[in-house]
């Protein structure tokens, strides 16, 4: 949590009490329901919330926007950016129903009005948005081939050596924003669509 507060300063004591809360919750619901490693669940804040607010240094977004989480899982990266961002609106989409239901057990216990979330395959969908976020998916050609018909752009976390720099894929390396030794592999991909 600590971490948190330091690159992100400006945070509003109702988001701290909202990051804080996360804790607890994800501890609790990881007991009942798998969606996060066991162990990895006490490197939360570093690994899952943290990592998953590199977007917003990496590629902020705009407020008002509409964002898809493509395969959430147990809410990553769009409950820590959907706190982060109250202005903007996420839409958590996942194929595993349990995963869903803890989603919105969280959203549910943080008072977060700007996050919806559906329980479908991704290849169901036919709303628009403006970006597609994803975080520990799918290869990337997976995500930009799902994601194309849907939004305008696609936003993900991926290691390093993942991606290679394109005519319209962008990396940014998390370590460029964060210093602990977790993030040096890490990168923020954006791709136009």
């Amino acid at each position: 949590m600590q971490s948190i507060e330091r690159y992100f300063p400006e945070l509003t004591p109702r988001q701290k009490e909202q990051y804080a809360a996360l804790d607890g919750l994800y501890h609790t619901w990881n007991a009942r329901i798998n969606v996060i490693s066991r162990k990895d669940i006490d490197a939360l804040y570093q690994h899952h919330v943290l990592h998953s607010m590199g977007i917003a240094k990496a590629c902020p977004l705009a407020e008002g926007m509409t964002v898809m989480d493509l395969g959430t899982g147990g809410g990553f990266p769009g409950i820590p950016l959907a706190i982060l961002m109250p202005g903007v609106h996420f839409h958590l989409v996942d194929s595993i129903g349990k995963k869903i239901r803890v989603c919105n057990e969280i959203i549910q216990a943080l008072g977060l009005d700007n996050v919806t979330t559906e329980w479908t395959r991704v290849e169901k969908l036919h709303a628009k948005y403006d970006v597609t976020v994803s975080r520990a998916v799918a290869p990337i050609e997976e995500l930009i081939r799902w994601s194309k018909p849907l939004s305008k752009r696609l936003i993900c976390l991926k290691g390093t050596g993942e991606v290679k720099e394109g005519k319209c894929i962008e990396i940014k390396p998390l370590s460029d924003y964060f210093e602990e030794e977790f993030f040096k592999e890490k990168a923020v991909v954006s791709v136009a669509l």
